[in-house]
């Protein structure tokens, strides 16, 4: 665990210097040093201290760097085209078993010729367009706005029925890393 890193960080960002961080926490200038250098395990109280003082919560500073936010820029999204329709899935982001994606299906393109099913629960929102979506005997056409979800584990298919290209916004939740939907 790199605490002391991160501390150092945060402290730096707010422009606090060592000797204001040891006023406003009542420890020494010299514990919070080895601290932010990893030198030193602090106990609980003195992290609450410190939290406090830079006014942010505790569990933060117990994160490790995997566990903390992910950012992914537009421009360094992975994409991937399936099947002969060309239907264009942009990988947003991920965090664990959750997966954020967004799907663009030409006119009259589909998730297949058929329905097909594969691990996890899934949510659309329809960002665009028109589309079909079928699922055991269910059988729905939305359009912009409107959402729906499922258990993927149930054969499904959906298709794009209007007549421009459709945007799908789809989460993925899986026990696995990650998953895809098509």
């Amino acid at each position: 665990m790199d605490i002391g890193s991160t501390i150092r960080a945060i402290r730096n960002r707010k422009n606090i210097t060592i000797a204001q961080m040891s006023e406003g926490t009542g420890l020494s200038k010299g514990f919070i040093s080895n601290m932010e250098n990893n030198n030193t395990s602090p106990s609980i109280q003195s992290l609450q201290a410190v939290a406090q003082f830079l006014n942010i919560p505790l569990p933060y500073l117990l994160l490790e760097k995997e566990q903390k936010m992910r950012v992914v820029r537009k421009e360094d999204r992975e994409y991937t085209t399936y099947s002969k329709e060309k239907i264009k899935v942009e990988h947003l982001t991920s965090k664990g078993g959750l997966t954020i994606q967004r799907v663009e299906f030409p006119p009259g393109a589909s998730t297949g010729d058929a329905s097909h099913a594969h691990e996890g629960e899934e949510c659309h929102l329809v960002l665009q367009g028109k589309i079909l979506a079928e699922q055991g005997e269910d059988s729905v056409v939305l359009e912009e706005g409107d959402a729906f979800s499922w258990n993927a584990c149930v054969p499904h298919f959906v298709q794009n029925v209007g007549e421009g290209t459709a945007i799908v916004l789809i989460a993925v939740y899986t026990d696995g890393e990650s998953a895809d939907v098509l």
